[in-house]
């Protein structure tokens, strides 16, 4: 039986903190999917065609990573791929009772689906989109917390020329 895991999330951008996940989980898992959100509620600073293009281009060496986009119930998602378990990163307490609630309301909505959590490397442990596009924005290093391709992004994003290139 092919185990298939899928990792949702907005990603963005995508960090090293959720590369050290993905990779983390092919290790783990036959497949997994790297699901980009289309959530209404928020207003990403990238489109999904670039939250998805700067994914694959972070896990090209990684050979049984796909990355996709879904809009809807991530349960109902997880059963059009014939997903059994769904991936969650863990940084801090806080992570965990959100997640936690997540993961029972899923169950209420599909039983025969699985939430695995996985911490977060030590190293990443504080590390988030929000707070990277933070620093991007106000001209702080980031070449350290998201891959490089994704932090030349940020920067012209916020027309901010990385930090040692004046």
């Amino acid at each position: 039986m092919v185990t298939i895991a899928i990792y949702p999330g907005s990603f963005d951008p995508v960090t090293l903190g959720h590369l050290d996940i993905i990779e983390r989980a092919c290790k783990l898992f036959d497949r997994a999917i790297v699901a980009v959100l289309c959530n209404p509620q928020k207003t990403p600073l990238f489109t999904v065609e670039e939250r998805i293009e700067q994914i694959k281009i972070s896990t090209q060496h990684l050979k049984n990573v796909e990355v996709d986009s879904f809009n809807g119930l991530t349960v109902e998602y997880a059963r059009s791929q014939n997903a059994k378990v769904l991936l969650r990163g863990l940084r801090v307490l806080s992570d965990f009772e959100k997640e936690l609630q997540m993961a029972h309301m899923n169950k209420t909505l599909s039983n025969e689906i699985e939430t695995v959590f996985l911490a977060t490397s030590t190293e990443y442990g504080f590390l988030s989109s929000s707070v990277v596009k933070e620093i991007a924005k106000f001209g702080g290093s980031i070449e350290h917390l998201v891959p490089q391709h994704v932090a030349l992004k940020l920067y012209q994003c916020y027309a901010q020329t990385p930090p040692g290139n004046t």
